[in-house]
Order: C-alpha cells, then structure tokens, then sequence
C-alpha cells in the first residue's frame, strides 16, 4: 500500500534514496544469512560428531572404571581415587562471526601427583584416569559447539526475519509509494503543460482581436 505522501520533486528523490538503501540493506542482510547458515550447518555437522564421539569416551571410561574394579574391588577403587587431586581450567574466549559471538572453551587439567603408591595398584587405574581426562575435554568442546549453534540459530532467525520484511513489506511499499507520486507529479505538469497551452492560445486570441481593432 503505498505511503500518504505529497507529490514533489524533493519528495520523489527522498522517496528514491529510500528504496535504494532498503534494496542495498536487503542484499547485505541476504548475504549475511547465507554466510550464518554456511557456518551453522558447519558446527551442526561437528556437534554430531562431537557428541558421538563423547558417547564413545564415556562409554570407554565407564569400561575402563568397571575393569579397574574388577581387578581391584571396589573399596580399594573408592579409596584410591578420592586421593586424586587433579585441578581442572576451563578458558573461556570468543570469536565473531558476522558481529555474533561465538564461545571458544578451552579445557586443560594440571595434575598433582603421585596421588596414592604404585604398591598394590595396577595400570587400570592410570588408563582409567585418562579414559576420563580425555572425556571431559571432548565434552568441553561440545559445550562450545552447542552454545555456537543456539546464538547462530537466534541469529539466523533475526536475520531471516528482517530480510523478509525488508523483500515483503519496506521495498515493495516504497516502489508503490514511487510509482504513485512520479505518476501523480507526471499528471500535474501535464496538466500544467495544458493550462499553459490554453493559456497562450487565449493571449494569442487576444493579441489578434487587440491588433483588428487598431485596425
């Protein structure tokens, strides 16, 4: 529908730089949510891969812990692993895609040994310890992986959005409101062209009468 807005010249190049931008913020959006879901669909595919690979740790670490009691017992397990002190960092930074940011979880242990005597131990438990290390890196960076995909999927969806509403409702309005007003500014010099043409064959009239009577 197009805008209520007076028929000028000023107002048709206003109306003009309008619809330029628009198309101009129309082609930068587009551009912006095909580069968004290039890289959502490039985290959603490594989050699958990261999530089985995190099933296959837990699951190897669980195999591995099962074995260590095994051979062990469980008491003497509980014992020697409630003597571990392992500290644990999580760094936390981010990256920018398209003005989003992105989290990068950085996971890292620093290890305090020797936690118990090797005397009466075997190398299950070492095993185990890293089957569970390892784990909890992998899961760290599925976390990343996963916040990504949310913030870029409420991106995408914003993006989508806009670029919507700029191709359904802001470009084809103003192309309306352009085509009315250079149409309706067309009409008013037309009729001002006629009004000067009947405007000057009425002088001429009057100058030829004004020139019979001095004659």
């Amino acid at each position: 529908m197009a805008r209520a807005i007076a028929p000028t010249r000023s107002n048709l190049l206003k109306l003009k730089d309008e619809l330029k931008f628009a198309t101009l913020g129309h082609e930068l959006l587009d551009q912006k949510r095909s580069i968004l879901i290039v890289e959502l669909l490039t985290l959603v595919d490594q989050a699958v891969e990261y999530q089985a690979r995190v099933d296959k740790a837990l699951a190897l670490a669980s195999d591995s812990m099962q074995h260590t009691v095994m051979e062990m017992g469980r008491l003497r397990v509980a014992n020697l692993f409630g003597a571990v002190t392992i500290d644990s960092s999580i760094e936390l930074s981010d990256r920018k895609v398209m003005g989003v940011r992105l989290p990068r979880v950085e996971t890292s242990f620093v290890e305090k040994g020797p936690y118990f005597s090797p005397e009466g131990t075997t190398l299950a438990v070492e095993d185990t310890l890293e089957a569970y290390r390892d784990a909890l890196k992998l899961m760290g960076r599925l976390a990343e992986l996963k916040v990504s995909i949310m913030r870029l999927a409420r991106e995408v969806k914003k993006t989508i959005r806009k670029v919507n509403a700029l191709e359904k409702i802001v470009i084809p309005e103003l192309d309306e409101t352009l085509a009315y007003t250079r149409g309706r500014i067309e009409e008013a010099e037309r009729e001002s062209f006629m009004l000067m043409k009947q405007v000057k064959k009425r002088m001429d009239r009057q100058r030829e009468k004004d020139a019979e009577g001095r004659e």
